[in-house]
């Protein structure tokens, strides 16, 4: 395929999941669904020259060196690439989703990551190289991944040369419902200005 016929950009979007889990992943289960109503909305606003594709893994843990998350999320980056240029592709995770999105993104050509309340429990935000821009939205209430480590590798990352900017939802837990409009909007507005 010819560069000129490739669609003008990409998403990729990467649900969370568990730290441990054999349990098979399902679209019914709250992580998923999530993610269903982000895709919608992104959709909706970029149109139909944004290519918008969801992961639905295998199963819901990361699954310590297993990594069952990023080998199934490889496989969906692998199909986007034949469609969308690299630099023009945003990878949207939210808590393992952002894990998986940071360890996606670290050696390719991926030119942006939407990290939505990341779980980055060993520094995974240091995956994200110098050509990927990033974006770290978290909820200042979040219980279940901590905002201040994500500020933190968000601002580690900026130091390193990364275009990486850090946003706190005002009193938002981890799972995207209060301000969910502020959730959406952001996420759309970083993938219209990778792929402008």
């Amino acid at each position: 395929m010819l560069v000129s016929d490739r669609r003008r950009g990409g998403v990729l979007i990467l649900p969370g999941g568990r730290p441990q889990s054999g349990e098979a992943s399902r679209a019914w289960q709250l992580a998923n669904l999530r993610m269903i109503w982000l895709e919608l909305a992104l959709r909706a606003r970029l149109g139909s020259g944004v290519r918008v594709e969801r992961v639905q893994y295998r199963l819901r843990g990361w699954n310590g060196a297993q990594r069952d998350a990023v080998r199934d999320a490889r496989g969906g980056l692998d199909r986007m690439l034949a469609d969308v240029d690299p630099r023009r592709l945003v990878l949207v995770g939210h808590s393992m989703g952002g894990r998986v999105a940071a360890h996606l993104c670290s050696g390719s050509d991926v030119g942006g990551v939407v990290a939505l309340a990341p779980w980055w429990p060993r520094n995974d935000g240091a995956l994200v190289p110098a050509s990927c821009r990033l974006l770290v939205l978290h909820g200042t209430a979040d219980t279940r991944t901590d905002p201040r480590s994500s500020q933190a590798q968000t601002r580690a990352a900026t130091d390193r040369g990364v275009a990486a900017e850090w946003v706190g939802v005002p009193d938002a837990g981890h799972y995207l419902l209060r301000h969910w409009r502020l959730w959406h909007r952001r996420t759309a507005r970083f993938v219209e200005e990778q792929i402008s």
